[in-house]
């Protein structure tokens, strides 16, 4: 006869309580964010572009191939990502924008993951402001050195200047024949690696960032970076030239690069100077992308790949000559478009053309998560797209800078400027249809008529109308 085990009654408890507890079990949460990176990737179309870990990514996960930010420069865009608000002209308004004082009182992203269990580690750049909510983390990482110079050449033009101001005064590059360690970036990875490690040996749910500088201004990382991309692969864009009937309130004077040496005070950058430039963003990028490779081989051996949600963002787009421009701080879809890629396990692994923004990250991360969505978030989750990236979704995303409003459709970007008296004083129309780089504005053409008065209706309606 075979014996029926049995059980005591604290044995039952405790078999019951830890089933409970495997059952509630929050997924690990890697939140990867690349400082002035555009959707210029591999796996983006660019095939000169040598980014295999962050292709890999996208090849086991979901790419959005129309990710938008909702204010082209890094505080703003951050604080509103972060908080789940959307920009406004008296919120979110400029880099140095800080959510806890634009926001005071607000629950941010790490702040809800926190009260729900998570162990939240702010390492690298993730707000722009290093202490901002620093009450939401349990702890704060972040490398000082950021205008990290090597060679002769930038340490004797920076000789009694201020290292790491925000005007630095070495050149807008550097190849140097430094290891990776050297640079921030190698922190940011073995930070993140550390903790990946730590949450292993203790089961403790954690929301880990990794907040990598480059390809921010000065563009400097190893010289192995740079021989990736030889000089005479590079070229300036084939748009270098003002749009069409673009207004003035569209284009800049790119401030944030005058500061740097060689960098003339008004007028453009010399062409030998840009394609240096260009080359050096590309490095920088590449090099970013091999420090996300330590993670990822990490998650591997840690056998933690199969049980962590991975989220790879852009803080905002980036010019780089096109229309003329350098930097962001424009509403083309140059600087406005960004890009996203989300890989959680037992997903879709097809990528998507529906439009989202970054205002969706927040309710996304909740409903990933299986915790509630605070009741001030702006944005939708788009979780549905994780199981069906061609579904119907929202008609149209929104974005903003300084008096320059803008709505992007499937089809359209759409932009008003106004001004103090809400007088529209500009506009432009581009039909990525037949122009999708944004070289003729037709908000003036008879043709597009109908097109202008239905999208500036919907501008000014706002975004809970166009949502899902």
């Amino acid at each position: 006869m075979t014996k029926t085990k049995q059980f005591s009654m604290t044995t039952l408890v405790a078999i019951l309580l830890c089933n409970i507890a495997i059952a509630d079990l929050k997924p690990n949460i890697l939140f990867i964010s690349v400082d002035d990176l555009r959707p210029e990737l591999g796996c983006y179309g660019q095939d000169y572009m040598i980014t295999p870990n962050i292709d890999r990514l996208a090849e086991e996960g979901v790419l959005f191939g129309k990710a938008y930010c909702n204010y082209p420069v890094c505080g703003a865009s951050r604080a509103s990502l972060m908080s789940g608000l959307r920009p406004t002209p008296t919120r979110f308004t400029s880099y140095m924008s800080r959510a806890d004082e634009d926001a005071a009182g607000i629950p941010d992203l790490a702040a809800t993951l926190k009260v729900a269990g998570y162990r939240t580690i702010n390492n690298g750049k993730i707000y722009h402001h290093e202490t901002d909510n620093a009450a939401s983390w349990d702890e704060i990482f972040r490398p000082k050195e950021f205008c990290q110079y090597f060679n002769a050449e930038n340490l004797k033009l920076l000789e009694g200047e201020a290292r790491y101001g925000s005007s630095p005064k070495g050149l807008p590059y550097e190849a140097a024949d430094e290891p990776d360690e050297s640079y921030q970036g190698a922190k940011v990875a073995a930070k993140a690696i550390a903790e990946l490690k730590r949450a292993k040996e203790t089961g403790e749910p954690v929301f880990i960032t990794a907040g990598f500088t480059k390809p921010h201004l000065p563009f400097n990382c190893p010289k192995k970076y740079w021989d990736m991309y030889p000089a005479d692969t590079i070229a300036m864009p084939d748009n270098f030239f003002v749009p069409t009937n673009a207004p003035a309130e569209a284009l800049h004077d790119f401030n944030e690069l005058r500061s740097y040496h060689g960098i003339p005070e008004a007028g453009p950058v010399p062409e030998e100077m840009a394609l240096n430039m260009i080359r050096g963003y590309r490095a920088c990028t590449t090099f970013s992308d091999a420090m996300i490779g330590r993670i990822f081989q990490a998650l591997e051996e840690l056998e933690m790949w199969d049980d962590t949600i991975v989220i790879l963002w852009g803080d905002h787009g980036w010019q780089l000559g096109e229309h003329t421009l350098w930097c962001k701080h424009a509403n083309f879809n140059t600087s406005l478009q960004v890009p996203l890629i989300v890989r959680v396990p037992g997903k879709s692994t097809q990528n998507t053309v529906a439009l989202v923004e970054f205002i969706d990250l927040y309710p996304t991360i909740c409903d990933l998560a299986g915790i509630e969505k605070p009741a001030h978030l702006e944005g939708t989750s788009f979780v549905p797209l994780l199981d069906n990236p061609s579904k119907d979704w929202k008609k149209a995303v929104f974005g903003r800078y300084r008096a320059g409003d803008s709505i992007r459709t499937a089809r359209y970007l759409y932009t008003e400027w106004t001004n103090a008296d809400g007088e529209m004083v500009a506009r432009m129309l581009y039909d990525h249809k037949v122009d999708p780089d944004e070289n003729n504005n037709v908000a003036g053409h008879p043709e597009y008529k109908d097109v202008v008065k239905k999208l500036s209706q919907e501008l000014k309606a706002g975004w809970p109308h166009l949502q899902k």
